[in-house]
C-alpha cells in the first residue's frame, strides 16, 4: 500500500475507535506504556503500519498522559510519510499539534506537515490547488520561523513551488491565448511578471528538476 489508505484503517482513525479490533486484538491489552511503545516501534521497523496504528490507539486509550505518546505520534507520522500515506501522516501530526502546540517539537510537527503536503504533489498540472496551498503555508512558516533549523529546507520548497507556479501560470496564459480569451491570458501573464527569477532559469518537467520537486531526495 502506497499513496492510498486501506478502508479499514481509514475507518478506524476517522471514528477514533479505541475498542475492538478483532478477537486477537481484544486479548492483547493491559501493557505498560513502554510495552505499547516498543510494540509500535517493532511494527514500524517491520513495515506493519496497520498493526502499529492499532497499537497506538491502545497506547492512547490505556496511557493517555504518557510521555511516550508524542514520540509515538511523530514516529508514526514519519513512517506513514515514508510509505507515501500522507493523509495518515497528517492525521498523526494534527493529533500531535492538538495536544502539544508549543515548543521545539511543535515546530518540527509543523515542518513535517509542510513536508507531507509538499511530497503529496505528484503532478503540478493536476495538483494546482495543492501547489498553491502548500506554497502559501510554506511562506507563512518561513515568515515566522526564519531562525528555525528547518528554514533552509522550507526556503528550498518555496523556490521550487514558485517555479512550479510560474510554469502553471505561463501554461494557462498560453492556453487562453490559444482559445482566444485574451483578457484571461493577460491576467495570468501578469502573474508571471511577479516571479523573482527569469524564465530561462527554470527547467521544465521534461528531465529538469521540476519533474521531481522533492528536495529531500
Amino acid at each position: 500500500m502506497k499513496r492510498y489508505l486501506k478502508m479499514s484503517v481509514a475507518v478506524l482513525l476517522a471514528v477514533g475507535l479505541t475498542g475492538c479490533f478483532g478477537s486477537k486484538e481484544e486479548k492483547n491489552y493491559g501493557k505498560t506504556a513502554q510495552g505499547w511503545y516498543d510494540a509500535i516501534q517493532y511494527s514500524i521497523a517491520h513495515d506493519e503500519l496497520e498493526k502499529a496504528d492499532k497499537q497506538y490507539l491502545s497506547l492512547r486509550s490505556e496511557h493517555m498522559d504518557s510521555a511516550l505518546l508524542p514520540t509515538a505520534m511523530l514516529a508514526l507520522a514519519q513512517a506513514h510519510m515514508a510509505d507515501e500515506e500522507y493523509l495518515l501522516a497528517n492525521y498523526y501530526l494534527d493529533e500531535f499539534l492538538k495536544k502539544y502546540a508549543f515548543g521545539g517539537w511543535a515546530e518540527y510537527a509543523r515542518f513535517l506537515k509542510l513536508k507531507a503536503s509538499f511530497l503529496g504533489i505528484h503532478d503540478i498540472n493536476k495538483d494546482q490547488k495543492l501547489v498553491a496551498d502548500t506554497l502559501a503555508r510554506c511562506q507563512s512558516f518561513y515568515a515566522s520561523h526564519r531562525g528555525s533549523r528547518y528554514a533552509p529546507l522550507v526556503q528550498t520548497m518555496i523556490v521550487r513551488l514558485q517555479m512550479a507556479q510560474y510554469l502553471l501560470d505561463a501554461d494557462i496564459a498560453r492556453l487562453y491565448d490559444h482559445i482566444g480569451k485574451k483578457e484571461a491570458a493577460k491576467i495570468y501573464r501578469e502573474k508571471t511578471k511577479k516571479f523573482l527569477y527569469k524564465p530561462e532559469q527554470i527547467e521544465g518537467p521534461e528531465g529538469g528538476f521540476l519533474s521531481s520537486l522533492n528536495p529531500f531526495d
